[in-house]
């Protein structure tokens, strides 16, 4: 018996399938682009990849008073087009967002337009096809992209973060979108994220931050590590940067340029070391953009003629003319992601609070059930 193209593939109504795709544009319930139709099989495939209470509330911003649920988390990863196996992920994304104290200020209302950034360590990276490679902040790949768009979902559907409306993004950032990406673990001569932050390499683990930018670092000119770092800190203290009295950062590091440290003897900590004792601008570099002084209000940076303004903390020190654009050496994060084809690394920069956290992530474990 011969069987046709005809006979294998299933009846589709696709005028069914764009009524369905324009109620949820009617509804507004997506990012622009279109979103996944949700049935009740397809949650329970979805619930199904985690032993959590599908009533379990994840996140809650309380001056909207308004909650996620592992349900409604699962329902906006559905949407976003997702596959089940990676809702483990988007649960513990959530878990680690949940741990950042900016979305319950109303960071992701600002007009700063900042918006959550994910990594993904360990072995969860293979089994869902996570990219950590070429092309790390660009598409073609869905778990990245998928992953990432589950929580910009979320925080439309579920806390009403739209723009114009409760989300004041002045400009925003395409990381609003979706950012989620893998470190390349296997061609980083250090130990991954995860395991720089107490976990075992075994384990899956998210990390979350908040972000305003990427910046990639063109540095195919040399094999000097100094010279390198410097070429990144000149990113790390532009003054477009220096919003708070201080910043931080996040070095997304190529292999190529992680091996130049490495062949050097250069840790992780002898580069956020490095990084940290030189990343400085003159006080006149400051008076020149007004930025030389802080708000007595917010602490953000301002004129010192301001008449909110009072003095930032290198003021008061023995070298009142050099001012530090980081708090603490653990302002700088490391890792290592793209491709060994070209000397491109990135500085990803992450909001800071006011005073700043002693590490500017939160990290949260992948549940798997067995």
């Amino acid at each position: 018996m011969t069987t046709t193209l005809t006979d294998q593939t299933p009846t589709v109504d696709a005028d069914r399938v764009r009524d369905l795709v324009e109620y949820c544009y009617g509804r507004e319930w997506t990012d622009g682009r279109p979103a996944v139709p949700v049935t009740e099989t397809l949650l329970a495939d979805f619930l199904a990849t985690v032993d959590r209470d599908p009533d379990e509330v994840l996140f809650t911003i309380s001056h909207l008073n308004r909650s996620l649920t592992v349900r409604l988390a699962a329902i906006n990863a559905a949407m976003a087009g997702c596959r089940a196996d990676y809702f483990p992920v988007v649960v513990a994304a959530w878990e680690a967002i949940a741990q950042e104290p900016h979305p319950a200020r109303g960071i992701w209302q600002s007009t700063t337009g900042t918006a959550p950034f994910l990594v993904v360590n360990g072995p969860i990276r293979d089994r869902i096809e996570l990219n950590s490679t070429g092309n790390i902040f660009g598409s073609g790949f869905r778990a990245n992209a998928t992953i990432g768009r589950a929580i910009r979902l979320g925080c439309i559907n579920v806390f009403g973060l739209h723009p114009h409306k409760l989300d004041q993004a002045t400009q925003g950032t395409p990381a609003k979108y979706s950012s989620c990406i893998a470190e390349n673990e296997e061609q980083s001569p250090w130990e991954p994220l995860h395991v720089e932050h107490g976990f075992d390499a075994s384990d899956s683990v998210v990390t979350a931050f908040v972000i305003r930018s990427v910046i990639h670092i063109e540095a195919r000119h040399t094999q000097v590590p100094e010279e390198l770092v410097r070429d990144f800190i000149d990113t790390i203290v532009r003054t477009g940067a220096l919003i708070h009295e201080y910043t931080s950062t996040l070095l997304v590091l190529n292999p190529e340029h992680a091996d130049v440290f490495a062949r050097a003897g250069w840790s992780k900590q002898d580069l956020r070391d490095y990084v940290y004792e030189n990343a400085v601008r003159r006080r006149e570099d400051l008076v020149a953009v007004g930025k030389d002084a802080l708000s007595h209000k917010t602490r953000w940076r301002l004129p010192g003629t301001h008449p909110d303004s009072m003095p930032d903390s290198a003021s008061a020190t023995d070298t009142p003319d050099v001012v530090r654009a980081l708090h603490n050496p653990t302002s700088v994060q490391i890792m290592v992601a793209g491709a060994d084809n070209a000397g491109v690394s990135a500085v990803v920069e992450i909001f800071t609070l006011n005073p700043p956290r002693e590490i500017p992530l939160s990290l949260s474990k992948i549940g798997v059930p067995s």
